[in-house]
């Protein structure tokens, strides 16, 4: 069977075609992509894409098909497998490397994400519920993440991984505590110092081992998928240790429905080095004897609105920026977006918020 044919295989019952007239089938315009794709799995899907080998006019719902019958799972190779076990003997999260996201995937240029963000530059999921548009989901989710943490007028808050400094901002204004801000990315912090000027927010550019006093509350939104497995204990030891004892923690995360040690090859080379995504076990594994769980929220499927809503602004902004980039980013970073809204719309992938208190809330957690 040659390449082709293998790739119509395993095309079969999902949908996708090859060459065909449906907006989710693949255009091929060089034949090397059937053995890179056989041969380099999803790095070698990535990579072809971007090299310009193949196109789908609805690369979003191309993804969703594809998560959808986990096909992605039958392509593996030899080849790949560096990847894979660079997770677990690099040790990944660690702390010489905390750095490292911050230079590679948020340093890459403000003006990127002034374009592709809604208004405040929150760069996590929005809160979909009522909203009709992103700047809404956005506010709503800031708004969200307050009224569950129940914040009193003078409390100090700290934020882990706190990006331009948006919900330090929100809260600060809208709820009346002071935020301390910590974030790995020199670009962030020196915008967000700038956004949260005359406020009463500090924003450090630190590693979060590096913590030390006590808050009122935690929050940490989009942070906990650069931790790594082998430092979940790690951080919710820090956590718990700054954290006052009647107050309450916030984690808000992307997670994912089965244990891993590894990200995918393309997204760790391209997008988010050294990133992971927890599951459900390894997060309560982290949090045994340390913290009461007192709530669990799933509102992954409005990560795909949020994530196409970013692409949407990231098109049609593209002219703005894009003498910063070239071409293969624009293709890149197109791939990057709508392949993860593909995963969320699958159910593959989740965004969780928990809540979590050091020793229980006396007459239980209600948040309406």
């Amino acid at each position: 069977m040659n390449h082709k044919k293998m790739v119509e295989s395993l095309l079969e019952g999902t949908g996708i075609g090859i060459n065909g007239s449906n907006p989710c089938d693949i255009q091929v315009h060089d034949n090397r992509f059937y053995n890179r794709v056989l041969t380099y799995g999803s790095l070698g899907l990535g990579e072809s894409y971007m090299d310009g080998w193949w196109d789908s006019e609805s690369l979003d719902e191309f993804f969703n098909k594809i998560f959808s019958t986990g096909i992605e799972n039958k392509v593996r190779n030899w080849r790949i497998i560096p990847y894979l076990l660079r997770s677990v003997i690099m040790s990944v999260g660690h702390k010489s490397k905390a750095f490292n996201i911050g230079e590679r995937h948020y340093d890459i240029g403000n003006d990127l994400y002034k374009n592709m963000l809604d208004k405040r530059m929150v760069y996590t999921c929005g809160y979909w519920k009522e909203a009709r548009n992103l700047d809404e989901a956005q506010e709503a989710k800031l708004d969200l993440v307050c009224r569950k943490l129940d914040f009193k007028l003078g409390q100090k808050v700290l934020d882990i991984g706190c990006g331009w400094g948006s919900f330090a901002k929100y809260a600060a204004e809208k709820y009346g505590v002071s935020v301390t801000g910590v974030t790995v990315s020199k670009e962030q912090a020196e915008l967000g110092r700038e956004t949260c000027k005359g406020l009463p927010v500090e924003i450090r550019l630190q590693d979060y081992r590096d913590l030390s006093g006590q808050f009122d509350h935690i929050v940490s939104l989009g942070m906990f998928e650069h931790v790594g497995y082998k430092y979940y204990r790690t951080y919710m030891k820090i956590v718990n240790s700054c954290l006052k004892d009647h107050g309450l923690f916030l984690l808000h995360t992307i997670g994912g429905n089965s244990s891993a040690v590894a990200t995918d090859p393309w997204i760790h080379k391209y997008i988010f080095p050294d990133s992971m995504i927890p599951s459900i076990k390894q997060t309560g594994a982290s949090i045994e004897n340390l913290f009461v769980m007192e709530d669990w929220h799933n509102f992954g499927s409005d990560y795909d609105k949020t994530l196409m809503a970013w692409y949407s602004n990231f098109k049609n902004n593209w002219d703005n920026i894009k003498s910063d980039y070239d071409e293969r980013f624009y293709r890149m970073w197109k791939y990057y977006l709508l392949s993860c809204a593909g995963s969320f719309r699958a159910r593959k992938n989740q965004l969780w918020q928990v809540v979590l208190s050091k020793n229980g809330v006396f007459g239980g957690y209600n948040f309406r």
